[in-house]
């Protein structure tokens, strides 16, 4: 039997089940009773790993959780077709789908060779989990013209090679390859 997690352990990003699914604690909230006798309740904001959905909760620090059946398994980024988005796991060599809806709006981030983590709940492929962040080529982007920063837009719009659009600053051009925030989906230096 796994162990069980109290309400009042679970830490921002941490994994646990609640209700036969498993979740991800986005955000923390502890309030403590002020009056004699109150309960110290513990807000969690949580998504869902399932379904992806996210929402507010309130336990009594008491509350008990148990541990998810998770394992995160290192895989590579192949393709995309019809059937979803397909992966190679680098230990085994075996190919992970996984479709469209568990991949979301994350398609913008996947490239060629982009080194994941997918998660496994039972173990079967439910999400993924991306480096800081990715490496991406700039396919178009406007020139950057000397002037520009005197209305004080020092960027301009870029289209990434996935499709993702995101701002740069002036001095990228074309072809370049950039480095992207996955959690921002914004620009964080050349590559």
């Amino acid at each position: 039997m796994a162990a069980l997690i109290e309400a009042i352990d679970v830490k921002r990003k941490m994994f646990f089940e609640f209700e036969n699914a498993p979740y991800h604690a986005l955000d923390v909230e502890i309030s403590r009773p002020t009056a004699r006798g109150g309960q110290t309740l513990v807000r969690l904001r949580m998504r869902n790993l399932l379904t992806r959905a996210v929402f507010d909760k309130t336990f009594k620090a008491g509350d008990k959780f148990a541990e998810p059946d998770l394992e995160s398994i290192s895989a590579t980024f192949l393709y995309a077709d019809g059937d979803g988005y397909h992966f190679m796991d680098q230990a085994s060599y075996e190919t992970l789908t996984l479709n469209n809806e568990m991949v979301g709006e994350d398609r913008g981030l996947l490239a060629d060779n982009v080194l994941v983590q997918v998660q496994k709940y039972n173990g079967n492929p439910i999400g993924l989990q991306f480096p800081a962040h990715v490496e991406l080529t700039v396919t178009s982007t406007e020139i950057g013209v000397r002037g520009d920063t005197a209305s004080g837009s020092v960027t301009k719009p870029a289209t990434l090679e996935t499709g993702l659009e995101i701002r740069v600053p002036l001095f990228i051009k074309e072809g370049e390859k950039v480095k992207v925030h996955t959690e921002t989906r914004e620009f964080a230096g050349r590559a």
